[in-house]
């Protein structure tokens, strides 16, 4: 039992200096959420109540703060989060095969989108604003363009390589 009030209280250290370094401010409420995020690459449920009474807001409030944008996730990505474009020009162009063979790549089914070692998440958006380069895949913020399915999924492979082998795969 010890362990788990330990860790738990580490969990919270995190939040307690990014509420200090802004002053506690309920005015600066989005920065904290984007620093909490950033800290846990997504905005788990307990930390947002902790962020609501540490601020005096309401939990209801913080919760529609981090629902309205779309930069806000509460669901737990992975450490390399993959965008595939599937505006107009990237879907004409091919971006249904890239997804199939990434989520076969990374072995995600139904409606998964992250694997269960966090070290991705698949996500498709509307435009990622390169139509000449379709169809676009963005890895972090790094862009490809012009993505075959098996360009993508070597890419895939380079990054589980360089995290020694973790990854789940097909």
């Amino acid at each position: 039992m010890t362990t788990t009030v330990g860790s738990e209280a580490r969990r919270f250290e995190a939040v307690l200096s990014i509420l200090d370094r802004y002053e506690r401010d309920s005015t600066r409420l989005i920065p904290i959420l984007q620093a909490v995020q950033e800290e846990y690459r997504y905005l788990p449920e307990e930390i947002l109540t902790y962020v609501a009474v540490a601020l005096d807001l309401s939990p209801a409030k913080v919760y529609g703060v981090a629902t309205f944008y779309g930069h806000f996730s509460l669901e737990a990505k992975g450490k390399y989060v993959v965008k595939v474009c599937d505006g107009t020009a990237c879907h004409v162009k091919g971006s249904g095969p890239l997804v199939e063979a990434l989520r076969k790549e990374l072995g995600l089914e139904g409606k998964r989108k992250t694997t269960a070692d966090l070290l991705f998440t698949l996500e498709t958006v509307s435009c990622l604003g390169a139509c000449g380069l379709a169809p676009v895949m963005v890895v972090n913020e790094e862009v490809h363009g012009l993505a075959t399915p098996e360009a993508a999924v070597a890419i895939l492979r380079e990054i589980k390589a360089r995290e020694g082998g973790k990854g789940e795969t097909k």
